[in-house]
């Protein structure tokens, strides 16, 4: 029987690499990419999280070197996550203005001016009980948590933050912060909401690097539910009104179809995170040789550019940065 003859032909455009590089739909560059450092006090600290094969906590000198690669290699920033040496109820390292982040932030802008520096906006690190807010009655006080927020991005901003990026999935967070930067004088520095932030499993070795897995109870209370769709784009929605100038979907790799949904519904600027519990089963599964780490990083970071987001925040960055430039 005749084979009959073929019009359509796709595998024209697959032939060779300059072909397909030419018709490639979606683009990862270094700029995509955020790189999360755990910063804690002291000098000479490089500390390995044992879940976590190529992360460690580091002290601002240690950070210092890492954060020059960073800029060299063209990454879109850094976002700062703090240890402090002392926690209390209330996370008050994380609004002192002689806090270990806000000392990373002056320490790293004076090395590096033009390198972005982020600053996670949590009380969960700073806390005794490390719950993202106040306890009262057992509970996390959101409205006594706002304040605290306030002025702890206040202080960043004052140490010479590039953004804020609250991440404690407390109700009316980003008009709070928006009040606080606003009123000190701070109307330039933009808001990088977690606005979709699931009660995840994934989140497993960000709490030995954070050290910040609660004493009591878990944050189902106030992290959303992994089986809920509809929210996300409420939670969204309110973030927007708020004032958020960009919107965080975590974790990632679960949740792409809420990522598609909301970047099919605003306009604002997207980023997703790419969780420590996703790094950690990529380096096992390299480590006992059952995957190509490179190929499998490069392409779920693609996927992530495909499925909406302008923003990867990854401890893979430095090594898929280098990727890039090596190819």
């Amino acid at each position: 029987m005749p084979i009959p003859q073929l019009i359509q032909r796709p595998r024209r455009l697959r032939r060779n690499p300059a072909i397909r590089r030419m018709v490639r739909e979606t683009r990862l560059a270094p700029e995509n990419l955020v790189l999360p450092l755990f910063i804690v006090p002291g000098q000479g600290i490089h500390k390995p999280v044992q879940s976590m094969p190529g992360v460690a906590q580091l002290s601002i000198d240690e950070a210092l070197p890492i954060a020059k690669e960073a800029y060299d290699l063209g990454l879109g920033g850094i976002i700062l996550f703090g240890i402090p040496k002392v926690k209390d109820s209330t996370g008050s390292d994380a609004y002192d203005q002689d806090g270990i982040v806000q000392h990373a932030i002056r320490e790293i802008k004076r090395f590096l001016p033009e390198l972005y520096v982020i600053a996670d906006t949590c009380l969960c690190e700073y806390t005794d009980h490390a719950h993202c807010g106040v306890i009262r009655a057992n509970e996390v006080d959101n409205d006594a948590t706002l304040e605290l927020l306030g002025r702890a991005v206040v202080s960043y901003a004052e140490a010479g933050v590039d953004m804020v990026a609250p991440s404690g999935m407390m109700d009316g967070m980003v008009a709070a912060i928006r009040r606080s930067l606003d009123g000190a004088g701070y109307v330039s520095i933009p808001i990088l909401s977690y606005a979709v932030k699931y009660a995840s499993a994934y989140y497993g070795p960000f709490r030995d690097a954070a050290e910040n897995t609660p004493s009591f109870g878990d944050r189902r209370s106030y992290q959303m539910d992994p089986a809920n769709r509809r929210e996300a784009l409420r939670e969204a929605a309110l973030d927007v009104a708020e004032g958020a100038d960009m919107l965080m979907v975590k974790p990632g790799l679960a949740y792409m179809d809420i990522l598609r949904e909301l970047r099919d519904h605003f306009d604002l600027p997207l980023a997703i995170y790419n969780v420590s519990g996703e790094y950690a089963m990529v380096k096992a599964a390299a480590a006992n040789g059952w995957i190509d780490e490179a190929r499998v990083v490069m392409e779920t970071l693609l996927g992530f550019r495909r499925a909406g987001a302008d923003l990867i925040l990854t401890y893979h960055a430095l090594e898929a940065a280098r990727w890039m430039v090596a190819k």
